[in-house]
């Protein structure tokens, strides 16, 4: 049984149930990995464990209780969850000390600061940490390493190297790896039974297997409107002249498509400039066996495609990515 129904990581939730145990919770963690492994949901499910009213030994939450109801429902007041806005490229600093006029008076330092409320400690997730300005960062460091009495604080990020060292030094590391095909298959399974997915077994394992381990990116390529878009995609990749108004405006609505949750949008995105990627390597290989005049087309369009991957991990605008790209690929198709 996986711990709190969260599969793959349960070598990670074993050593929190011996810290709880022990005595031994730190103030301040930082979770690292590859996007959708179950980072940020392992976080929130440890949150609700940490406030249970009575939890088990292994740390498994009652879902029962006063603190567990709430916690559940997204409103337990000793639970803060802070994300970095759609809008914004980094998370801004009065989410973390208050706003001009307030500075130190509200922000999840300063509330970090209050007794809890119904549980006996109080939890904070900052999700997006590879976000953090330098500024807000610093903001960020004194609480980091002298956390309020009975405060766990957890920054959820996708590697060390883009955390800052002085992040890095005040925080125990906790490392998440990839899931395995198996694992996302049985999560996708489990998931297809519960929520009536109409994939088969072989669309399920197919989606395991090119997910590089990462369930978020499986459930996505099972997703309705990236499935219906691939062919669509395809079309539009094949026209002649390549259309660079249309591509950018129904890729945008497939992004958009995918929720207000900006990791989710940088995900499909990812997954449509992967689809792309594969169109342009096996146009390649074809152009390449049989001197095609579209080699020098396929060879640009497979590196402005692949610019466009490093940009989303640079947390560019994703609608002037778009924008950019496609014209990018449509100039580069005129030169037939």
């Amino acid at each position: 049984m996986a711990w709190q129904d969260i599969e793959g990581h349960d070598a990670i939730a074993a050593r929190f149930a011996a810290a709880e145990v022990a005595g031994r919770v730190a103030g301040s963690y930082l979770f690292v990995g590859p996007p959708g492994v179950g980072k940020g949901t392992f976080a929130r499910s440890l949150a609700l464990a940490l406030v249970c009213e009575r939890p088990t030994a292994d740390l498994v939450a009652c879902r029962s209780c006063r603190s567990c109801i709430q916690a559940l429902a997204g409103t337990h007041p000793d639970i803060d969850l802070v994300e970095k806005p759609i809008d914004r490229a980094t998370i801004p600093l009065e989410l973390l000390i208050g706003s001009p006029d307030q500075r130190l008076r509200e922000g999840l330092c300063w509330r970090l600061l209050l007794r809890p409320a119904i549980a006996h400690r109080k939890i904070a997730i900052l999700l997006d940490a590879d976000h953090l300005s330098e500024e807000a960062a610093n903001c960020l460091l004194k609480t980091l390493e002298e956390p309020p009495p009975g405060a766990v604080i957890i920054l959820v990020g996708t590697s060390l190297q883009r955390q800052l060292p002085t992040i890095r030094s005040r925080c125990q590391t906790i490392r998440f790896g990839p899931l395995s095909a198996a694992t996302i298959e049985h999560v996708l399974s489990r998931e297809s039974q519960t929520e009536g997915n109409t994939s088969s077994p072989a669309e399920l394992a197919a989606a395991a297997a090119a997910a590089d381990g990462s369930l978020q990116r499986a459930r996505l390529l099972l997703s309705d409107e990236v499935a219906t878009f691939r062919q669509h995609l395809i079309g539009l990749l094949e026209r002649q002249p390549l259309p660079g108004v249309e591509l950018s405006r129904e890729t945008l609505a497939v992004v958009e498509a995918a929720g207000k949750e900006a990791p989710l949008r940088r995900a499909r995105l990812r997954i449509i400039l992967e689809m792309t990627l594969d169109f342009y390597r096996t146009g390649l290989r074809r152009a390449a066996s049989c001197r095609d005049a579209r080699l020098v087309e396929f060879e640009t369009c497979l590196t402005d495609t692949l610019e466009a991957i490093a940009s989303i991990d640079r947390n560019a605008n994703l609608g002037i990515l778009i924008d950019a790209w496609s014209a990018r690929l449509e100039r580069a198709a005129s030169r037939r």
